[in-house]
């Protein structure tokens, strides 16, 4: 069974993109089970799960949910299964309700926000992992991460059927993690990419940027400047990846202090390490500045000859 291709409804809904006058807030899961269904009575269903502290990088995925399905729900979760014990789980920003309001004058159908206790009653004996693809990158910085992200993505999926749900680029592993789950369980969903949301500055929008003081938010600013110069460096042909790594941690350390987790290319759907860039490709990095751990990518093409 596949999905319904939700941008193949009615083209006149895009005359229908007002805002909404009310959004349900629902907190308790066989509540929001009988809103979904309500909903997929009267046409297709978009799902953007996040963890709130809502910005534009979140509603943009809201925005492509809308062009393309009838409906909008989004999930607001601090998943505590996916932080390791020395992670911000505790002081992750919480915003309950400007997020709602965000999701409400964004024409929002539905608002998903349960507990802990809701998601996690105490009595759970199974999660589900996705080997492979978590192996590198983040996967050995946050051991257990992927394993969290994927049992509350599927029991996301399960609670609101959706008939396509929103990722953005900017974690571009666990989207890949979540498609790999989706072809392996059968879930009858669409996973939509949607390209990363940056600041005017280049800087990929994360709610953990918050953390950042004004130093250390002109020194973030290096990430994705050193990802488009080395994005650069491909475009005119150079292919091996420990020339431009080098060049990218000599560039991100004389910014300014910091710790650098990885930068990497790899192979753009199995993620598997590249020492030279001949296929299609993500350059990845993770360095954290200050007490915020920030994560970026870009897209990089080995296939296409240089210029």
């Amino acid at each position: 069974m596949t999905a319904p291709d939700c941008g193949a409804r009615r083209p006149s809904y895009s005359k229908r993109l007002g805002v909404s006058a009310a959004v349900q807030v629902i907190h308790q899961i066989n509540a929001c089970r009988k809103a979904v269904l309500d909903l997929k009575l009267n046409g297709t269903l978009g799902l953007v799960p996040t963890m709130g502290a809502l910005h534009a990088g979140h509603l943009s995925l809201v925005h492509n949910a809308r062009r393309q399905c009838d409906h909008v729900a989004v999930t607001i979760f601090v998943n505590p299964t996916q932080f390791a014990p020395h992670e911000d789980f505790a002081s992750y920003p919480q915003t309950l309700e400007a997020d709602v309001e965000l999701c409400r004058a964004a024409g929002v159908a539905l608002v998903f926000a349960p507990t802990a206790a809701d998601m996690y009653p105490g009595s759970e004996q199974t999660t589900v992992q996705v080997h492979g693809l978590t192996d590198g990158l983040c996967g050995p910085w946050r051991p257990g991460h992927f394993d969290g992200v994927a049992t509350v993505v599927a029991k996301l999926f399960h609670i609101l059927p959706a008939d396509a749900a929103f990722f953005g680029e900017k974690d571009y592993q666990q989207l890949q993690v979540i498609r790999q789950m989706v072809r392996d369980l059968n879930f009858p969903v669409r996973v939509v990419a949607c390209p990363t949301v940056r600041e005017p500055d280049g800087l990929a929008m994360s709610s953990r940027n918050a953390y950042l003081t004004l130093p250390q938010r002109r020194q973030a600013v290096s990430l994705s400047r050193t990802l488009f110069t080395a994005l650069e460096c491909v475009r005119r042909g150079e292919r091996t990846v420990s020339d431009l790594v080098e060049r990218m941690r000599a560039d991100i350390q004389a910014a300014g202090p910091c710790t650098i987790e990885y930068i990497e290319a790899v192979d753009a759907e199995s993620l598997r390490p590249l020492a030279v860039i001949d296929c299609r490709a993500r350059l990845c990095l993770a360095v954290r500045i200050g007490p915020c751990r920030l994560i970026d990518n870009v897209a990089v093409d080995g296939t296409t000859a240089s210029n």
